[in-house]
């Protein structure tokens, strides 16, 4: 039985109303929360370290929780697609479309049951 201990998140904004996602990434544990600690020089990093010397803080959403890692990926990577990245002219600051395990992966994906209308959900919240 594959392990359900991922979920996917989005990084959000409040300076707009309603906040809205920057990132979206797939994690375990504290992995939503570790991009705050150290922001990079990435266009995430740049975003988080401008909303904190605004005086805001960062939202982090947990938006499915429970998800085995390649379920966490096919997610992901449907969200991403969704919103687009900056650099094709979507929303989000993520560098890189995930990939790998979901085109291998993908035909013998088995999602728990609720999760695709939980993703359609967090795109209607996002």
């Amino acid at each position: 039985m594959a392990e359900t201990s991922y979920y996917v998140y989005a990084l959000k904004d409040p300076r707009t109303s309603p906040a809205k996602p920057f990132y979206i990434g797939k994690g375990t544990g504290t992995r939503a929360h570790d991009h705050l600690l150290k922001p990079d020089g990435t266009a995430k990093g740049i975003r988080i370290r401008h909303i904190l010397e605004s005086g805001h803080q960062v939202l982090v959403s947990r938006l499915i929780e429970d998800l085995s890692e390649i379920q966490a990926i096919k997610l992901e990577t449907e969200l991403i697609s969704a919103n687009g990245t900056e650099a094709t002219g979507g929303s989000l600051t993520n560098a890189v479309l995930p990939s790998g395990l979901v085109h291998k992966a993908r035909r013998n994906v088995i999602l728990p049951q609720g999760v695709q209308e939980r993703a359609q959900l967090g795109l209607q919240l996002l």
